[in-house]
């Protein structure tokens, strides 16, 4: 069994100096922890995977498709691949549950 406490991923994203930690990947899908400070700019481009954003913390809106909404702690965004997407007008420092299935970058 693989399990994991949230506080510890989130304490090794933050020392780690990227924005993404990656902490479970198998074949089917892979899952890690995305954080955005306030006021900061995301710069991710669509994925060749399907995707689910899960806000733990933090406000901002997303950009989805041609649709913007706001997200804010217990947000729940879907993806699918190929859709442009990125988190924008950030007001509070973002910690993001991030699920890919398949796993990310499988299908590129």
């Amino acid at each position: 069994m693989d399990a994991f406490e949230f506080s510890e991923l989130v304490k090794q994203q933050g020392q780690s100096g990227e924005r993404f930690l990656e902490f479970l990947n198998v074949p089917t899908m892979s899952v890690g922890v995305y954080s955005l400070p306030a006021g900061g700019i995301d710069t991710q481009t669509p994925h060749t995977e399907d995707e689910i954003y899960y806000v733990v913390s933090g406000r901002s809106l997303i950009h989805v498709g041609g649709e913007d909404r706001p997200v804010e702690a217990g947000s729940v965004v879907f993806v699918a691949a190929h859709v442009d997407h990125r988190f924008h007008e950030i007001t509070e420092d973002m910690t993001i549950l991030v699920v890919f299935a398949p796993a990310y970058g499988s299908q590129a």
